[in-house]
């Protein structure tokens, strides 16, 4: 996958839970057999495969072609593992977002699904840097009191130097792929088109979890409005 902004085929590997976002890695075991054929054909050729999310509403029909959101993540496969019973164990590694913009008949030698997509790139402009900055920052305290309260040992490791060295759209993009955040807002996240809008919907979701997660352990009311 080279330059974002062009419509491209790609193989699709509908999830349920797991959003791929541009920059970050995912470790992924494949065992269905039409995404064994899916792997195996990208494997033997441009080693992309297109990560997109299942509409939650549809979830249970994971065993056909659910409906799907429109927008996803290509990833390139960086290593494969073919186990003994054909299973694979792969990494992925997010490139570009992309936006579905027609699904391609399926020919009957062909098991997994297909789509023609364009490739869509993470817009950062110059006159974003300040607020996204500003976004970082609150990221960063909001974590660190995550950490204080569940994992009070650790606290301490949380600390601003620690992502000196990460570039902007790097560190929103693994946070929004790390954090146990739910499906639909990971989705919601996926879709935004600039970096400094995707930082600062991290921090309110964030501020959101911290209050909640205070609630709880103050023993007061977690259905906060």
């Amino acid at each position: 996958m080279s330059a974002p902004a062009q419509r491209v085929p790609i193989p699709l590997f509908p999830l349920q839970s797991i959003v791929l976002f541009p920059g970050v890695q995912a470790p992924l075991h494949i065992f269905e057999p039409r995404y064994r054929a899916m792997t195996a054909d990208a494997l033997a050729g441009g080693r992309v495969i297109g990560m997109v999310a299942v509409r939650a509403e549809h979830a249970e029909e994971m065993a056909g072609d659910p409906p799907l959101y429109p927008y996803g993540c290509a990833g390139s496969i960086l290593g494969a593992k073919t186990l003994a019973d054909g299973r694979y164990d792969i990494v992925l590694a997010g490139t570009h977002r992309f936006r579905i913009e027609h699904e391609e008949p399926r020919p009957p030698d062909r098991l997994y699904r297909v789509a023609e997509v364009m490739l869509l790139a993470d817009v950062l402009e110059p006159a974003d840097v300040p607020r996204l900055r500003d976004a970082r920052h609150e990221v960063i305290s909001l974590f660190s009191q995550l950490v204080r309260l569940t994992n009070p040992d650790r606290a301490g490791e949380i600390h601003e130097g620690l992502f000196a060295s990460v570039d902007d759209t790097v560190f929103t993009n693994t946070f929004c792929q790390l954090l146990e955040l739910e499906p639909l807002e990971k989705q919601t996240l996926l879709e935004t088109d600039r970096v400094a809008d995707r930082c600062a919907q991290l921090a309110t979701l964030l501020r959101f979890r911290l209050a909640e997660l205070s609630a709880h352990h103050s023993g007061g009311d977690r259905n906060l409005h």
